[in-house]
């Protein structure tokens, strides 16, 4: 069974965007995942099928009306694949999310628009609320690529190389070590003796260390950090 991908939005034409090239876009023409788009509007209400109505209590902007949302969920086979709505309120994309997510059937995703959602339909139809970084933007369209492709890049045989998805950032909770190749010698500038040595147990330690150091420094926060300690 492969991995579908179902995807509510206002802006369908913005898919398969950077999901369609390179090796993301291969595996989904081989077949190896799926994706659909679901045009929020085809639910809207009135002759100008409307999506959105004023907030509640007053304010900025409008908010996707509970009954359309609902509308347009409850039109795509669930097949027990979990409900998320790209949120910047919601809880920030991790690597552990996304390896929960591969390994199942997919995902059905709701892309934000506006001030966001009524949050009656975020309560009745259990809606998980996942963010794409700490910053706000116009809509969940990019959030819901970056999610799609962080979940496909772990499907089996996608990437070809099995060791990619172990030794990188937040495989271990670690960062990932720095990366050299040719030339040897550039603008002064030396690979590190010890990559090149030949030795793999003195590499991986190296390597380790780096990682380490790097994620103390910057993301001191991860779990895999022991480096403080």
């Amino acid at each position: 069974m492969s991995f579908a991908a179902s995807v509510i939005t206002l802006f369908p034409e913005a898919f398969p965007g950077t999901l369609g090239v390179s090796l993301i876009g291969k595996a989904l023409r081989e077949g190896v995942w799926s994706l659909e788009t679901v045009q929020l509007r085809d639910f809207g209400l009135g002759q100008h099928k409307s999506v959105d109505d004023t907030p509640a209590g007053g304010g900025a902007g409008m908010v996707i009306r509970a009954d359309v949302a609902a509308a347009a969920i409850d039109s795509v086979p669930r097949n027990q694949r979990p409900l998320i709505y790209l949120s910047p309120r919601g809880k920030q994309l991790n690597q552990d999310m996304a390896r929960e997510w591969a390994a199942g059937p997919g995902v059905i995703l709701l892309c934000g628009r506006f001030e966001g959602l009524d949050e009656r339909v975020i309560e009745a139809r259990g809606l998980q609320e996942v963010a794409v970084g700490e910053a706000v933007l116009a809509g969940g369209e990019a959030p819901a690529m970056v999610l799609l492709e962080a979940c496909v890049r772990l499907l089996p045989g996608v990437l070809g190389n099995n060791t990619s998805t172990v030794e990188e950032s937040f495989s271990d909770g670690l960062l990932e070590h720095p990366q050299y190749t040719r030339p040897r010698d550039w603008e002064g500038r030396v690979i590190p003796d010890v990559l090149l040595g030949g030795d793999h147990a003195k590499i991986d330690a190296w390597r380790r260390a780096q990682r380490e150091r790097i994620t103390a420094q910057r993301r001191p926060d991860l779990k895999g950090n022991r480096s403080s300690e």
